[in-house]
């Protein structure tokens, strides 16, 4: 009997304790849920929010010296995964950079092979050229001329004479096909002389390369209009350069005393170092060659030089005739001497 009554209480009191720690889970829940209900309800301006944000102000330190404290750790993990990075990965992370660098380089060539062939076409619908497209494969073989070669001939309906151009402005004119490329002389070269005129006053002269490099724009009688920034183009007199083609701007203006012409100094648009497509200029159009109006004009500005020579010749005359006979003698080699550069030039112009 003792016995039984002993285990009987044992038993009751475990029973006790489980009811009370369910009714403490329960009670908690309520309250969990009621809290809630009030926080919802009443948001940051009510005071569960109050109680919040005092929390968070009273543990912000705290917080912030265990995110002082955790960094260095959070680096030194950081250092500890590359250093232990297999070399296999490395590798691969380096071919892989390689692969897109050289991608890139390939992406930005593309581009601008795209732009120079759409400035070609551009030029090509503005001035609507007959012309076909050629790359320039090397420069001049030698030091004493000013040419390209271009990777076109007579097998691509090339010959002799035409005129080449790249998006920029006139480069020159072929001096000598072959069957799959040609010679280009360059606008530089000293033996190069093309028909040109200022575009603002319609002067027209003569373009003319040089030894040094220089480009120069001759037969520009000083009664005209020439300014430095002005365009020079081609005049289209010769029915080799279709009329309008941009050659250059002037970069200088000089008036010589007694000088009936300006000297004149270009700087030509294109640049072969900077040109890697042409486009070479097979046949012209009736609205591309000079008109009668032009040629009319051009012979106008040579008979006005013609007749102020011949005035200026007289004057030089009648002064060495009143002079001794040896002033009577040099004037009669200033006048052979004009006469023969008037002649020469006159025959310059005609042969373009």
């Amino acid at each position: 009997m003792p016995l039984r009554s002993n285990r009987a209480p044992a038993s009751g009191l475990g029973n006790n304790n489980q009811g009370t720690g369910g009714r403490e889970l329960v009670v908690c829940l309520v309250i969990s849920i009621a809290l809630f209900t009030v926080g919802v309800r009443t948001g940051d301006s009510g005071p569960l929010g109050a109680v919040r944000g005092a929390f968070q102000t009273i543990t912000a330190p705290v917080r912030l010296v265990g995110s002082a404290i955790s960094m260095p750790f959070q680096g030194l993990g950081n250092i500890f995964s590359n250093l232990t990075a297999d070399q296999a990965t490395l590798s691969e992370l380096q071919a892989e950079n390689d692969e897109l660098r050289s991608r890139n380089a390939e992406l930005e060539e593309a581009e601008q092979t795209a732009t120079r062939l759409q400035g070609l076409l551009d030029l090509q619908n503005t001035y609507d050229l007959q012309s076909t497209a050629a790359h320039i494969i090397s420069g001049s073989s030698d030091s004493w001329s000013s040419t390209v070669t271009i990777d076109k001939g007579t097998s691509s309906g090339l010959s002799v004479g035409m005129a080449v151009t790249s998006s920029s402005g006139v480069i020159g004119q072929t001096v000598a096909c072959g069957a799959t490329s040609s010679t280009v002389l360059l606008v530089t070269d000293e033996s190069s002389s093309i028909s040109a005129m200022v575009q603002s006053s319609r002067a027209q002269g003569m373009l003319n390369g040089s030894a040094a490099g220089e480009v120069r724009l001759d037969m520009i009688r000083t009664d005209q209009t020439v300014e430095v920034g002005d365009i020079v183009v081609t005049s289209g007199l010769g029915g080799v350069f279709p009329k309008g083609l941009p050659l250059g701007k002037v970069t200088s203006v000089e008036k010589n005393p007694g000088s009936m012409y300006y000297t004149i100094v270009v700087e030509p648009y294109a640049h072969t170092e900077n040109a890697e497509e042409v486009l070479v200029i097979t046949s012209l159009t009736d609205s591309q060659v000079a008109t009668s109006e032009d040629v009319a004009a051009a012979d106008s500005q040579e008979t006005s030089s013609s007749s102020t020579s011949t005035s200026e010749d007289s004057a030089t005359d009648s002064s060495s005739a009143s002079g001794s006979g040896s002033s009577s003698g040099a004037g009669s080699s200033d006048n052979t001497s004009s006469t023969k550069s008037t002649t020469s030039s006159n025959a310059t112009k005609t042969g373009n």
